[in-house]
């Protein structure tokens, strides 16, 4: 269970953490959007940013095996990295209808798989 939720807590946090970063780019279409400054747009970032850690830092806690969890530092670090680079390709191809999916990716995720079984081997 702790595992479960630690995976499902990075997802969330990892989904934030897309929208602060690149959210704005798909924002400024808004009309309302375009007049903001740099200082305002980096605040509404930042105000966004705030649920990426509140999902993230109960994530690592539950997950890590000093605090009863099942992961090291090390895995839940390739655990998270992984989930935002699926997250973050799934925001892409939702969001920037002009991004698109080639095999170069795919071959990226299955390498990204790799390393994730690396990771856990014992």
């Amino acid at each position: 269970m702790r595992g479960f939720l630690t995976i499902a807590l990075l997802i969330l946090s990892n989904s934030f953490m897309t929208i602060a970063w690149y959210g704005h780019l798909k924002f400024a279409e808004w009309k309302w959007f375009q007049k903001l400054g740099l200082v305002t747009i980096v605040l509404i970032s930042w105000g966004i940013a705030l649920f990426e850690y509140m999902f993230q830092v109960p994530a690592n806690r539950i997950g890590y095996i000093k605090n009863g969890g099942l992961f090291s530092l090390l895995q839940l670090k390739v655990i998270q990295e992984v989930i935002t680079l699926v997250v973050f390709a799934i925001f892409t191809m939702l969001f920037f209808k002009t991004e698109t999916f080639k095999i170069n990716h795919l071959i990226s995720f299955g390498f990204l798989i790799l390393a994730v079984y690396f990771m856990f081997k014992k």
